[in-house]
């Protein structure tokens, strides 16, 4: 699990093209201070499993279901990536319940520059809209934001300068596909809702 707080901007180091997977090498000098094989990290908010470690480089294995799903299939050497470590047990949740697993992807839209923070409009891929609210929580590319606006084409989030700086959100361009995860929470909700009104509830 994590939280939406990335702890620091890694890069894409390699990629090695498989038949039906991708082999991805992300530098990281924080995330790979204490990793080793088996551990999590979110890359882009994808949950990746760490399958080596070689200084401040770290090897994932990335299958075709998550690049179909995922904008991880666009990513080149040299890519900026937003990195998190799976949350400790003793830490602070800092942003949400975030899993790594990606509901689908989006196309930025629109930046609205103001003066202390930034406006960025971003599509919804159907079925994902009825989990989006206003003031709800939302991941994108697994950083942690609140949605300030929902419509039929799409939601907006405000942009503080610190995550502006800190994450790649901050160079994203119209046109470009960003990763979402809505709230668990609101799934599970409707699963067992739909299965109450249906009769399939006790």
């Amino acid at each position: 699990m994590f939280t939406g707080i990335v702890e620091e901007l890694g890069e894409i180091a390699e990629i090695e093209t498989l038949r039906d997977a991708a082999r991805l090498s992300i530098r990281g000098e924080v995330v790979t201070a204490d990793a080793g094989h088996g551990d999590s990290i979110a890359v882009n908010g994808v949950c990746l499993t760490v399958v080596d470690v070689e200084g401040e480089v770290f090897t994932a294995d990335v299958m075709k279901e998550t690049l179909d799903r995922s904008s991880l299939g666009a990513l080149r050497p040299g890519s900026r990536v937003n990195l998190e470590r799976a949350v400790r047990a003793d830490q602070r949740l800092g942003g949400h319940i975030v899993q790594g697993h990606v509901d689908g992807t989006g196309v930025l839209l629109a930046r609205e520059p103001d003066e202390h923070w930034e406006v960025v409009r971003i599509s919804l891929p159907a079925g994902l809209g009825r989990y989006v609210v206003e003031k709800g929580s939302i991941a994108v590319d697994g950083v942690s934001l609140t949605v300030v606006g929902v419509d039929d084409e799409g939601f907006s989030v405000s942009l503080i300068p610190t995550t502006l700086r800190l994450t790649t959100l901050g160079a994203k361009q119209p046109g470009d596909p960003m990763n979402l995860e809505v709230d668990v929470i609101a799934k599970h909700v409707e699963r067992l809702v739909s299965a109450y009104t249906s009769g399939n509830g006790s």
